[in-house]
């Protein structure tokens, strides 16, 4: 390893550019507080954190060079951010058996590569019962699906058929569009075509906002409900609060939660930033928790070997912004909250339970 005695070198991947780039500055900000936060406790083993930040937006290819060319260079301790499957699929066995992987989007489950982390939401905790959800409390029992033709929006779209036929709901159609689209009008009037009462909306950042504009401007909010399990704030603030009328979400983190933990980091954040910081947001929320999640395994294991990380994760379980989380097969365990889009911001409506048998 070639980093500086002392010096703990975290590779922070998270997209600078694409449709998912308006999560950046966010994610980079809250990245840098949970360094200081960290550092101020002590670093990692006794050595300060220090951020590296990659860009995940580029093709996997671009990135996976990207990381061996660090690993090769200065020399990378751990990885972490949030990025799309398709990078993640190249990331993990670049760094497998070298260092700690900490994944921290939403993904489509299954990750199983030795020394990755994730603690982002699955369909089984996120998906299942937000659909359980919805058809308890808003009578929605027919579904059409739009999402990106990529890795998550397909293995998560697997997982919802499977959702669909335990819930006895009727998934009519599935519409996929290629990720970085900028035309949406035809798969907008294919999903209102469907006669579905909701629209399970698979697309990620700047896909999602063209398409609930338009989705706006042919009156789709007033036939269909839209459900996301990927949009956050500065994603209604780019819909427009016309694009996001009867919207509904589900995460483990919104800026509005209530617990002890998302308040005190927003005032840090705050106070860190000012009032006119990037917003705080899940997906940059995800990237604090990626930190969090490293200084818990590294508190654990008796050295930064992977294989004592790997041997203490079914110990690590912390308080974070989303409430308490434990380690459970390289997973986070943790609370899903359904939402409502209000305007530019989200009201938060329910815990969700999980959901009973196979889901």
């Amino acid at each position: 390893m070639a980093n500086r005695e002392g010096e703990f070198r975290i590779g922070l991947v998270i997209p600078l550019q694409g449709p998912a780039g308006m999560f950046a500055p966010s994610c980079e900000a809250v990245t840098e507080l949970a360094a200081k936060e960290i550092n101020d406790r002590g670093g990692l083993h006794g050595r300060e954190v220090t951020i590296e930040v990659l860009d995940g937006g580029a093709s996997g290819a671009a990135v996976a060079k990207t990381v061996i060319d660090q690993l090769r260079g200065r020399g990378l301790d751990a990885i972490t951010g949030w990025h799309i499957s398709a990078v993640r699929n190249v990331l993990s066995p670049v760094v497998r058996d070298r260092i700690p992987y900490v994944y921290t989007s939403l993904y489509e489950g299954g990750e199983r590569t030795p020394g990755v982390f994730c603690t982002g939401e699955t369909p089984r905790i996120q998906i299942a019962p937000a659909l359980a959800w919805l058809r308890d409390h808003c009578g929605i029992r027919s579904w059409c699906l739009v999402g990106d033709d990529y890795i998550w929006p397909r293995g998560s779209a697997a997982a919802a058929r499977a959702y669909c036929r335990e819930l006895q709901l009727d998934l009519k159609q599935e519409i996929y569009v290629p990720y970085g689209s900028d035309d949406f009008r035809e798969p907008v009037q294919q999903a209102i075509d469907t006669g579905a009462q909701a629209v399970l909306m698979l697309l990620v950042g700047q896909d999602a906002v063209l398409f609930n504009r338009e989705f706006a401007n042919r009156g789709g909010h007033d036939r269909m409900v839209r459900f996301s399990p990927l949009m956050e704030e500065n994603m209604l603030l780019a819909s427009g609060a016309s694009g996001t009328q009867n919207m509904y979400v589900a995460a483990a983190y919104f800026s509005s939660l209530a617990t002890a933990g998302a308040m005190d980091l927003m005032s840090r954040y705050v106070a860190s930033y000012g009032a006119d910081a990037p917003p705080l947001n899940g997906m940059a929320e995800s990237c604090y928790e990626g930190l969090l999640t490293l200084e818990a395994l590294f508190k654990r294991a008796p050295t930064p070997a992977i294989c004592d990380l790997i041997a203490s994760a079914p110990d690590v379980g912390f308080d974070s912004p989303r409430g308490p989380v434990n380690m459970r097969n390289g997973h986070l365990d943790q609370r899903v909250y359904i939402a409502a889009a209000e305007g530019f911001d989200f009201e938060i409506l329910d815990l969700l339970r999980p959901v009973a048998s196979g889901c």
